[in-house]
C-alpha cells in the first residue's frame, strides 16, 4: 500500500473519531475511505471494527455511576450482546467477499437511514413503550429484536448505537444518560467480540489498524475537547449528506 493511502487512512479515522466524540456517525467515513484505498470489503470491514473499537472502549469508564444504577438489566442485555456479536461476525466471515461487495451499498443505505431519523425512531419507540402493556411475551419480543440488531453489529455496525437506543427506549428507558451508557457498554461488547473472531480469523490489517486507531484516538480527544463549540445538528448534518452521497456512489460504482 502507498505512503500516502496510509496518510489518507489516518485522516479519514481522525475524522471518524473527533464525529464520533459529536454526534456518531465515524464509520462513514472510515469504512469507505478503505475500501476506496482497495482494501477488501471484508477486511475492510473488520479493520474498521478493529481500528475503531479502542475508542468505544475507552468511552465505558466515563458510564460508571450510571452503568451502576441498572444491574438488573444489564448481564441480560450484555449476554445477548456477545451471543449476537460473535454470531454476526461468524456470519460475515462465511460470507463470499463477492456476496459482501453486492451488499455494501445495501447496508450503507440502512446504516444512513438508521442515522438520518434517528431522532424519529427514538420518539416512534418512546410511544410504543408508553402505550405498551408491558408484558412479559412483549419483552421477549423487544429482547429478540435486540438480539438481532447485535448480530447486524457484529456483522456491519454502523448505526448500531442508534437502533441500541431504540430497543431501550421500547423496554421503557428515560434516562438519557443510562441509554448512552448501557448503549456504549453494549457497543463496545458486541464490537469487542466480532473483532476478537477477526483477530483469530486473521483477516486484520494490523498496519492499517494501528494507524487508524491512533487517528481514531487522537481525534476522538480533540472531538471531545470541541465538542462545546460545534453544534451538533450541523455535524449531524454534515455525516447525513457525506453519508447520502457515499451510498449513491458505492450503488453507482
Amino acid at each position: 500500500m502507498e505512503l500516502w493511502h496510509l496518510g489518507i487512512l489516518f485522516f479519514a479515522a481522525l475524522v471518524a473519531g473527533a464525529i464520533n466524540s459529536v454526534a456518531g456517525g465515524g464509520s462513514f467515513i472510515s469504512f469507505p475511505a478503505l475500501l476506496l484505498v482497495g482494501v477488501p470489503p471484508i477486511t475492510a470491514n473488520a479493520t474498521n471494527a478493529t481500528a475503531l473499537w479502542p475508542g468505544s472502549a475507552a468511552s465505558v469508564g466515563a458510564y460508571r455511576y450510571e452503568l451502576g444504577r441498572q444491574e438488573k438489566g444489564l448481564l441480560l442485555f450484555s449476554v445477548l450482546s456477545l451471543i449476537g456479536g460473535l454470531a454476526g461476525a461468524m456470519l460475515l466471515l462465511r460470507t463470499r467477499e463477492a456476496v459482501f461487495t453486492q451488499m455494501i451499498p445495501y447496508l450503507l443505505l440502512l446504516a444512513t437511514l438508521v442515522f438520518a431519523f434517528s431522532p424519529w425512531l427514538t420518539a416512534q419507540a418512546r410511544r410504543m413503550s408508553a402505550s405498551a402493556e408491558g408484558t412479559r411475551k412483549q419483552r421477549f419480543g423487544i429482547l429478540g429484536i435486540y438480539l438481532s440488531i447485535a448480530v447486524y453489529g457484529g456483522f456491519f455496525g454502523a448505526g448500531l448505537g442508534i437502533l441500541t437506543l431504540a430497543v431501550l427506549s421500547l423496554m421503557g428507558q428515560e434516562n438519557i444518560h443510562e441509554m448512552n451508557a448501557l448503549k456504549t457498554l453494549q457497543a463496545t461488547l458486541i464490537n469487542g467480540i466480532a473483532v476478537a473472531a477477526f483477530i483469530l480469523a486473521g483477516i486484520v490489517e494490523w498496519p492499517i489498524a494501528l494507524i487508524m486507531t491512533l487517528g481514531a484516538i487522537i481525534g476522538g480527544y480533540g472531538g471531545a475537547a470541541i465538542a462545546r463549540k460545534l453544534d451538533p445538528l450541523l455535524v449531524r448534518r454534515l455525516v447525513i449528506g457525506l453519508s447520502v452521497s457515499l451510498t449513491i456512489y458505492f450503488f453507482v460504482a
